[in-house]
């Protein structure tokens, strides 16, 4: 029995002295621990300070005033640079068409207004052949020639209606200045009290139809 509390005793102490160890290294490691952050906190308000100083403090950039263009995008500008052109030739395009409309419409309407120019024109010749024969007539209307030609005056007659009903008309040119517009020169002659450039005869007459000039007068100008 004796042996058994000697070896519980020992026991015991060994506890003890294990706890009591265990004890003081456990304070050991929380002391060294205060310690350690101690110096950490002071070493941060060390930076603190040194930081918070004018000479250390970062300045920070002054932003520059004014306005500043956004940088556009270059597939941006050439799609509106040839959006542009498409625009500008479609304007284009869409005036030569109405030009062209208009000239068409014109060329219609004037084909129209001067349908039966071609048959006209091959009619002035016929009256110049009859204007030739009734010239040739006298102040004599009982003779044979006059007789004669009173069957042509009926049908000169006849055309020249039917001429001036179709906006067909001679024009006056005689004693006129002379116009190359309406007229044909084709002799010159001096003529004493008569102002140079005046027609002084008219060799062949001249006519417009509906108002346009389908064959020039051809005259003698004075010079």
């Amino acid at each position: 029995m004796e042996k058994e509390k000697k070896d519980s005793q020992v026991i015991d102490e060994n506890i003890e002295t294990t706890t009591d160890k265990i004890n003081e290294e456990v304070t050991e490691s929380s002391q060294d621990k205060e310690e350690t952050v101690s110096k950490v906190d002071n070493s941060g308000e060390s930076k603190q300070e040194i930081g918070d100083t004018p000479e250390n403090k970062e300045v920070p950039p002054k932003k520059e005033k004014g306005f500043f263009k956004k940088k556009e995008d270059p597939e941006k500008i050439k799609l509106q640079e040839e959006n542009k052109q498409l625009n500008e030739r479609i304007i284009r395009i869409s005036a030569e068409m109405q030009n062209m409309k208009r000239r068409n419409e014109e060329k219609l309407s004037n084909m129209l207004k001067y349908e039966g120019e071609e048959f006209i024109k091959s009619l002035l010749p016929i009256v110049d052949n009859f204007e030739r024969a009734i010239n040739m007539d006298d102040t004599n209307l009982e003779d044979e020639v006059s007789k004669f030609l009173s069957g042509f005056k009926m049908i000169y007659g006849n055309l020249t209606t039917i001429l001036q009903n179709n906006d067909v008309v001679n024009i006056d040119v005689l004693n006129k200045p002379f116009d190359p517009n309406t007229m044909e020169a084709v002799l010159v002659e001096q003529v004493d009290g008569v102002e140079s450039n005046m027609v002084v005869d008219v060799l062949r007459k001249g006519y417009t139809y509906k108002g346009k000039v389908i064959r020039h007068a051809m005259v003698k100008v004075s010079k």
